[in-house]
């Protein structure tokens, strides 16, 4: 249907992705298994998700892979949320991470909004 890696979206959470990878390195190594490997699960999603919708065959199929994609958005921004509470990452780094999230969920809604015109 789409080429998703002409997709800005697709890109950008691509690139939030290893963003999060790297910012997530220097997690306590008890939290390796659990919040570590959750919030990187959660941003792999987005841009998995966004790929498998933009090659599905439908407009219908593609925006309802991006709908999963938004909600990984949204678990994954809850996780950082979760991990600056506990100290895991500082409010600097948490600040630019929640700019980045804000600015892909944005991109998703925008792309949805596009597809049901």
């Amino acid at each position: 249907m789409n080429n998703y890696k002409e997709l800005r979206v697709w890109q950008s959470s691509v690139d939030f992705a290893v963003d999060i990878y790297k910012s997530t390195e220097n997690l306590p190594a008890d939290e390796r298994f659990g919040l570590t490997s959750q919030i990187r699960r959660s941003v792999v999603s987005i841009s998995s998700n966004i790929a498998e919708g933009a090659g599905r065959n439908t407009s219908g199929e593609f925006n309802q892979f991006l709908g999963i994609a938004y909600g990984s958005s949204c678990e994954l921004e809850t996780q950082l949320i979760i991990a600056n509470r506990l100290q895991f990452l500082n409010n600097e780094s948490f600040g630019q991470l929640e700019l980045e999230i804000d600015k892909i969920q944005k991109m998703i809604y925008n792309l949805k909004k596009s597809i049901n015109c």
